[in-house]
C-alpha cells in the first residue's frame, strides 16, 4: 500500500526519535516546506532533552505515535538521526497508520523505521534529508524529496565509478545505513534482500567495522541473490590505529565482498551523509542500469 501524495495546504509533522535538536536547527526546513504550500506541525520532541536524546523513550514514542495517528498529518519528516529510534520501534502501534499510510522521511538512524515498515508491513517510505539538513543540502536533494511527496517519479543519472560492475537489475529497493542494517540482522525489522536492490551508506566508522559488517551481510545470505547494489556516501571513514592501517578503503572493502556475485553494482551514488543526499523510495521498485553512465529509475 502506497502513501497518498501531498497536496497544497496539507500538514507535515516534524519529530525527533533519536538525538535532541532545537527549533532553530530546523528553521530552514520549516521555511522551505512552507514555500511548498504546506503547513508544518512541530512535535513535542523538538527542543526536548533527556541526556543525548530528544526526550526520554516515552516522550519520543508518544510524539511519533501522535503524528502517526493524526489523520490531518499527511507526512512525517524526522528532524535528525544519531541514535535512539530502535529503542522505541517495538512499542509503536501501527494500526491507524496502516489504514491510511503517510510518507515517513529521513535517513541514517531512521533506517530502523524504513526496514521495519518494509519487513513487517510492506509499506514504502522515503530515505531522504531530514529537518536538520535543509540548511546545508543541495538543491537537488531538497527537490528530490519534494518530488516524492508530490507524487513525481524520480530518475537519476550519474557518472560511472571505477569500481562499478555493469549490468541491469530491477527490484524493490531496500537498505539504508550499513551500521543500522547490521544491527537489525536477525530482528523482526530485518529485511529479506532476495531479488531486491540493496542500498547502503555510512559515516564515521572504522574501516575494520565496515569489513565486519560486510562479512555479516555475506555470511547471513544478504548478498547472494540481489538484483543490484547501490553504494552511496561513506563519509569520514577512519582507521582505529593510524600506524597500523586496515589497508583498504570502504569502497574497496565492499567491492571485495561482492566480487563473487554477478549483480550490477553502482558506487558513488549521491545519497548519505553529504550535502548531496538524493531521496530514494524504500519499498518500491526501481530499475538500475550500470554502464557508461548509471541510471536509476523509479518504475
Amino acid at each position: 500500500m502506497r502513501p497518498s501524495a501531498i497536496n497544497a495546504g496539507d500538514k507535515i509533522g516534524i519529530v525527533s526519535t533519536a538525538r535532541k535538536i532545537s527549533l532553530a536547527e530546523i528553521q530552514a526546513a520549516i521555511e522551505i516546506i512552507n514555500k511548498w504550500g504546506l503547513e508544518v506541525v512541530i512535535g513535542k520532541t523538538i527542543g526536548a532533552e533527556h541526556f543525548q536524546f530528544a526526550g526520554d523513550d516515552e516522550v519520543r514514542k508518544e510524539d511519533l505515535q501522535n503524528m502517526l495517528d493524526d489523520n490531518s498529518i499527511k507526512a512525517i519528516l524526522f528532524a535528525r538521526g544519531g541514535y535512539g529510534t530502535v529503542r522505541i520501534i517495538d512499542d509503536i502501534d501501527w494500526r491507524k497508520f496502516l489504514k491510511k499510510p503517510k510518507w515517513l522521511c529521513g535517513f541514517s538512524d531512521i533506517t530502523v523505521i524504513h526496514s521495519h515498515l518494509l519487513s513487517v508491513y510492506n509499506i514504502p517510505s522515503v530515505y531522504s534529508i531530514m529537518g536538520i539538513n535543509f540548511s546545508t543540502a543541495t538543491f537537488e536533494s531538497i527537490e528530490s524529496l519534494r518530488k516524492i511527496l508530490f507524487r513525481e517519479k524520480l530518475s537519476y543519472e550519474i557518472s560511472a565509478h571505477d569500481f562499478n560492475r555493469r549490468g541491469e537489475g530491477k527490484g524493490i529497493l531496500c537498505g539504508g545505513n550499513l551500521s543500522l542494517l547490521y544491527s537489525l540482522n536477525g530482528t523482526p525489522s530485518d529485511v529479506d534482500t532476495t531479488g531486491k536492490i540493496l542500498f547502503m551508506e555510512d559515516i564515521d566508522e572504522h574501516l575494520y567495522h565496515v569489513d565486519r559488517m560486510m562479512m555479516t551481510l555475506k555470511r547471513s545470505g544478504k548478498l547472494e541473490n540481489l538484483a543490484g547494489l547501490i553504494v552511496g556516501h561513506f563519509t569520514d571513514m577512519k582507521n582505529k590505529d593510524e600506524s597500523n592501517p586496515f589497508g583498504k578503503t570502504a569502497y574497496e572493502i565492499i567491492a571485495e565482498h561482492v566480487n563473487e556475485f554477478d549483480f550490477p553494482v553502482c558506487f558513488g551514488f549521491p545519497a548519505g551523509h553529504e550535502p548531496d543526499n538524493r531521496a530514494l523510495v524504500i519499498g518500491e521498485e526501481w530499475k538500475l542500469e550500470v554502464g557508461e553512465k548509471v541510471k536509476l529509475v523509479q518504475t
